[in-house]
């Protein structure tokens, strides 16, 4: 064990004089005697705990699980809340103050005596944030995700979040009355924890385990199930041990452990936010990463996990079926098995005796579930720095395809225009949405998997190609380009694009472009004018200065790498 005076903690703790009074005396004032805090190290548990966050609303008791763990191994848990991100409530989108969270986390956990810090993170925007917040400071770490909600049941069904989809198109195109939606909806949520797909939520969770920062496991264990407790408390024992041995995140998080992740993320037919988030992380821990990789490193890996939206089953399934070791487990040729994660086992250690229990739900390498996955990362006229799509949760007849544009100049813009029996459109054409970028909305929010004109879902058209430059929910499917960079807003080529602009999309060459020759593009960008609102004042002008693009991952310029864990100046 490490001498007291190793500790970070005692910098506040084992001081003389009146800054280790104050520092001690008013610990004592919730009941904590001295002695607690004497060579112990300090654990740090981050809470994103709120009732305005229902994916996390059971973050209180999963805290008391990690309490027992740090006080088994000899540490001292100190709990702190953190601004929390509710995906289903915020406005405009929780994705503008992805950022803004991580600032909070990165500076709770700088400015106070904390030798290791436990994440507690569930729902999409929570995650990344923790984890990019921690990654600027770079104290020892543990990640441990809420986990999944039950599986909805609706008129003796199984559904999930990717079924609203469906039901709204329904319900537009006349199949499905609103009473019938109210009972879909009070199936869907059965109990506590995040959605029940293959959404960010979850895709984040199997982020952090594949890139070792958490205990194996961690990914799939529902919410409600007593493992996710037992987990926990595990977790908390193994920060300890993490401060004890000083292993930290720069330990863990190597270029190789991102490619891993971006292995397994291809897979299990991630999320899209997976790249945007993944990016942000590897600049604030200084790892060379960009947008081309997540395309090289998934290229060759098929879809192994038969998950909605790109598959049948549900996050539960993935657990019972042997969670996310039994697809590490079926990846192991695929990865740098030499990567340390959190416990200071090896990925090869950790999952080398996986076991898959449903070939259903993880089947392997040699007979997948399906061939197509990963992200394909596109380029071309209309998006010089790049765009993404999920070929696994688009239509196949889709992937090659050349079509007149609809052009939409903003989300309102589109939402008075795409059921108007007037618009010219058909199951041909090419939907476009500018200016729900990061500085155009602002934030970036998931309305990329634009819905279908209404004229269009009454004849039975289910998917179109849809382009624009904001997201689309993990829990979303369809042919789907998003991320497209630069975004309208910052004056991109999709700014200038034009109703009837004749656009190709061909996954397969990594393709996107406007039949639009370069001197007509000139004299377009020569008279385009920003059409966006632009804040005057607080955070959100503050975002709009200085968010990076989407192919950057879309941190603020200013936070990118780390200011370390050194504080040298007292406060009295």
């Amino acid at each position: 064990m490490k001498h007291e005076n190793s500790l970070r903690s005692a910098n506040w703790f084992a001081r003389d004089g009146k800054d280790g009074f104050i520092y001690r005396a008013w610990l004592k004032k919730q009941g904590i005697p001295s002695h607690e805090l004497e060579g112990k190290p300090v654990i740090g548990i981050c809470n994103t705990w709120s009732e305005l966050t229902p994916c996390n609303s059971h973050f209180r008791e999963l805290a008391e699980a990690v309490k027992r763990g740090v006080l088994e191994a000899g540490g001292y848990p100190l709990e702190f809340p953190v601004m929390s991100l509710g995906e289903t409530l915020i406005k405009p989108t929780a994705m503008l103050y992805r950022n803004l969270v991580s600032m909070d986390v990165e500076e709770s956990i700088r400015a106070n005596p904390i030798d290791g810090v436990v994440l507690l993170c569930g729902c999409d925007k929570t995650t990344p944030a923790l984890v990019m917040g921690a990654c600027s400071v770079n104290i020892p770490t543990i990640v441990v995700s809420g986990g999944a909600m039950l599986t909805g049941r609706h008129r003796g069904h199984s559904i999930g979040t990717s079924d609203i989809w469906r039901f709204s198109d329904d319900v537009r195109a006349g199949r499905m009355t609103n009473e019938e939606l109210a009972m879909a909806e009070a199936g869907m949520c059965r109990s506590d924890g995040h959605c029940a797909v293959m959404g960010t939520a979850s895709t984040m969770a199997c982020m952090v385990e594949s890139l070792g920062l958490s205990l194996p496991q961690n990914a799939a264990i529902p919410a409600p199930d007593a493992a996710r407790k037992v987990l926990a408390q595990l977790s908390g024992s193994e920060i300890v041990k993490m401060v004890r041995e000083n292993r930290r995140l720069t330990d863990i998080l190597t270029r190789e452990a991102f490619e891993n992740a971006i292995r397994v993320n291809a897979a299990i037919g991630g999320s899209t936010n997976f790249v945007i988030h993944l990016l942000a992380i590897a600049g604030r821990i200084g790892i060379e990463l960009n947008l081309q990789d997540m395309d090289t490193f998934s290229a060759n890996i098929p879809l192994i996990a038969n998950l909605q939206p790109s598959g049948s089953y549900f996050m539960e399934d993935l657990y019972y079926a042997g969670g996310l070791p039994a697809v590490i487990n079926a990846l192991l040729e695929h990865l740098h098995k030499d990567c340390i994660t959190a416990n200071g086992k090896t990925i090869d250690a950790n999952y080398a005796n996986a076991v898959s229990y449903n070939k259903e739900v993880i089947s392997s390498l040699d007979d997948p579930f399906n061939a197509v996955s990963g992200i394909v990362v596109l380029k071309g006229n209309i998006c010089e720095q790049g765009a993404v799509i999920k070929p696994s949760a688009a239509s196949p007849h889709l992937m090659q395809h050349t079509g007149k544009a609809i052009v939409f100049e903003d989300i309102d813009d589109y939402k008075k225009r795409i059921d108007d029996p007037a618009l010219d459109v058909d199951e041909n054409s090419v939907l476009v949405l500018k200016n729900v970028g990061p500085k155009g909305y602002p934030g970036m929010p998931e309305v990329g998997n634009l819905g279908l004109p209404a004229k269009l879902l009454a004849k039975g058209i289910t998917d179109m190609v849809r382009i624009s430059d904001g997201r689309m929910s993990g829990t979303g499917f369809g042919t789907v380009v998003l991320h497209i960079s630069p975004e309208a807003a910052a004056g991109g080529n999709l700014a200038i694009l034009r109703d009837g602009d004749v656009i190709t999309l061909d996954v397969h060459q990594r393709r996107l472009e406007a039949a639009i020759s370069p001197e007509e593009i000139a004299r377009r960008k020569a008279a385009w004018k920003p059409l966006y609102p632009q804040s005057t004042r607080g955070y959100v002008q503050l975002y709009q200065q200085h968010v990076e693009q989407a192919h950057l991952g879309a941190d603020l310029d200013f936070l990118k790498g780390s200011s370390g864990s050194e504080v040298t100046r007292d406060s009295h």
